[in-house]
């Protein structure tokens, strides 16, 4: 009887391994979340996605305008379900290719014949290679909005970009690639969209170092402890395009992939600073403009903008000043400033957008602690003749959610969530296993 009841055991727990993978190579998730850590000496911030067959984890350096999610396949890919990209191709079309690469070594994971070239940037060090694109298994964790719930399989048809191993200078350490969210065609937010049949939506939510942020991918809501649905707290203003790549190499003809929005006038104090408006727009060789970088640690303004943020700061609590800390022009005794729920007690920064809309800077924002006792303005002189007037970087949308909604090209955005008694970390990253 031993034997037979141990085969019955056998055959129940394949019976069970079988069901489970099924219902999570089936089961169509409303969301996907993605955890985020800022890594304290780059400043970037990581994520990890699982991929490949037998599944390998990722971790990856999360680029806001990246055109796609990249990985070295230099080093050690191996896949048994690696497929690479024809030339010619629908996909291949879709990525908006310029090229159609051939490799004359022998066939592996990015050095094949015929395949789709593609431009592979590191987007840190500003430095691009060509690429080979190719499609593989990814695994990713589902989400109601309010926990994670199982994980999930794409087909083997999740579109990457095959990138080299040089390309990993300059990123966080132990980093193998990056997670593409630009507005392209083969970035990760329409891919899985197009894998799990939801909106073109997604949101982000960043932390300092030393707690978890989160991504959302499709449906909202966008729950926060204690049971704050962020979602019903967002402004909106229209997202613009870019008609140039502000990318480091481009094809000829191909937009930005970064997300832009139309800054009308800043206010210091409530008063409207003096700044050339002619630097809020975008001219017809691209450039100029205001966009939202993950991979820029503190916003470059256009030099004459930085110096109208900068004068108004430098005029304000003049008693509190010190000496100023590179990288940093202005700093502050942060012990004198006091401290207001939304950080450093100085007055707000506030961008006026397109759609009657406002975004309000407050000192968590405007301000970074360089030690206990001195805080810095978190702005840099971005030069005279920068490509892009104003980048919006990490540390002014830390604990801010903003909402990427693709099919109504529209940033929705919350200002800081300190307002609302939490903060980007408090999402309950406690696993449930309920479809």
């Amino acid at each position: 009887m031993a034997p037979t009841f141990s085969l019955l055991v056998y055959f129940s727990l394949i019976f069970v391994l079988y069901h489970h993978q099924t219902v999570n190579a089936t089961y169509r998730p409303q969301a996907i979340v993605l955890p985020v850590t800022k890594d304290p000496k780059t400043l970037q911030y990581l994520t990890q996605i699982k991929q490949r067959t037998p599944l390998v984890p990722l971790n990856l350096t999360v680029d806001l305008g990246g055109q796609s999610l990249w990985v070295d396949c230099d080093n050690g890919y191996t896949s048994s379900s690696y497929r690479s990209v024809r030339c010619g191709s629908a996909l291949c079309k879709l990525s908006l290719s310029g090229a159609c690469g051939d490799c004359f070594a022998a066939p592996k994971p990015g050095c094949n014949k015929n395949t789709c070239g593609v431009l592979v940037e590191n987007s840190v060090t500003r430095t691009a290679t060509s690429g080979e694109l190719a499609k593989d298994v990814v695994s990713v964790q589902s989400t109601n909005g309010i926990n994670p719930g199982p994980s999930v399989l794409s087909s083997a048809r999740f579109p990457f970009t095959c990138g080299s191993t040089s390309l990993l200078s300059g990123l966080a350490k132990g980093v193998k690639g990056m997670v593409g969210l630009g507005r392209t065609n083969i970035s990760i937010p329409t891919q899985l969209a197009l894998a799990f049949r939801f909106h073109r939506t997604f949101a982000m939510c960043l932390t300092s170092t030393g707690s978890k942020g989160v991504i959302f991918f499709g449906h909202s809501p966008y729950s926060f402890l204690p049971g704050i649905d962020v979602s019903k707290r967002l402004i909106y203003t229209p997202l613009i395009i870019n008609p140039v790549s502000t990318a480091a190499a481009f094809f000829e003809g191909n937009p930005s992939s970064d997300y832009f929005i139309r800054v009308l006038s800043i206010k210091f104090n409530g008063l409207e600073l003096p700044i050339n408006k002619n630097l809020f727009s975008i001219d017809k060789e691209g450039n100029g403009g205001t966009k939202i970088s993950t991979v820029t640690p503190y916003t470059m303004l256009e030099t004459s903008i930085y110096k109208a943020v900068a004068g108004g700061f430098g005029r304000f609590a003049k008693a509190a000043r010190v000496k100023a800390v590179n990288p940093f022009s202005i700093c502050y005794n942060s012990s004198i400033l006091g401290s207001t729920r939304v950080g450093a007690a100085v007055p707000q920064l506030e961008l006026l957008l397109a759609g009657n809309s406002s975004w309000s800077i407050f000192g968590a924002n405007s301000l970074v602690n360089v030690n206990d006792d001195v805080a810095c303005l978190a702005f840099m002189d971005g030069g005279s003749k920068p490509k892009t007037s104003i980048v919006i970087g990490g540390h002014q949308i830390e604990n801010n959610l903003l909402q990427f909604d693709l099919g109504k090209s529209r940033l929705g955005f919350s200002s800081s969530l300190l307002f609302y008694q939490t903060t980007c970390a408090n999402f309950n990253f406690t696993s449930t296993d309920n479809p």
